[in-house]
């Protein structure tokens, strides 16, 4: 994303899971997970739209990790259908929680923490995110991109029978997505009474549109931390 970007290669269920790390400057406020597109269509961690989102949460003061799914990059494994990518999700997590609660001066435990995924990403941070809840483990921002609907079984984020899965819930769609129908996700948002935000003319990868994506998911996100960064 910058040279500032640190690649590492950490333990996971499948072997080895190459990860790109960006963090803000001075003492991190929190820890972001973003998970990027679907791997067999040509998905890594550095998709635009996932480094779109990995900079928004930099700028927000969190330390920002993009993990390489099983298959992609130097990341050990085959492509597992969401399944496998939820179990390396969620060992990122557990891998970089630790050292980060340390660095911002936190109780592991009391680490804000943030999850954000575009398209098939998007769903497996849904996935990551129910698990995470099943756990007791709170989550405070959920950001889902392009929401892979038609593809895959994408949890309900707002549950009528449990809390939502994160304090603050965002999911946000192209107008214009030819990948995945916004009707698709409108029909998936209803029964849960979840606002989708629909970004007006925008296709799939939001092409052109990616500063004003970043800007707005920054003063979303950072709207109850007090003034959003610019």
């Amino acid at each position: 994303m910058n040279a500032q970007t640190q690649r590492q290669l950490i333990d996971g269920p499948a072997g080895a899971i190459e990860v790109a790390v960006d963090a803000p400057a001075g003492t991190p406020r929190g820890l972001a997970l973003v998970a990027h597109p679907h791997p067999l269509f040509g998905g890594t961690l550095d998709n635009k739209v996932a480094q779109t989102l990995a900079r928004a949460w930099v700028q927000l003061g969190f330390v920002s990790v993009r993990p390489n799914f099983r298959g992609v990059g130097r990341t050990a494994g085959v492509h597992d259908g969401g399944n496998g990518e939820t179990d390396d999700l969620l060992a990122v997590l557990q891998h970089y929680r630790p050292e980060v609660a340390a660095q911002a001066g936190l109780d592991g435990r009391a680490l804000p923490l943030a999850l954000a995924g575009f398209s098939f990403g998007a769903a497996v941070a849904a996935r990551c995110a129910q698990r995470l809840q099943q756990q007791g483990v709170a989550l405070a921002h959920l950001t889902l991109v392009g929401t892979a609907v038609t593809r895959f079984a994408v949890p309900a984020v707002r549950p009528a029978d449990a809390p939502p899965l994160a304090a603050t819930l965002s999911v946000l769609h192209g107008e214009q997505d030819d990948v995945v129908p916004l009707a698709a996700v409108l029909d998936w948002a209803r029964p849960q009474q979840v606002p989708v935000v629909v970004w007006p003319g925008a296709g799939h990868f939001f092409h052109g549109l990616l500063v004003p994506l970043r800007d707005w998911v920054c003063r979303w996100h950072g709207a109850g931390d007090g003034p959003a960064p610019p």
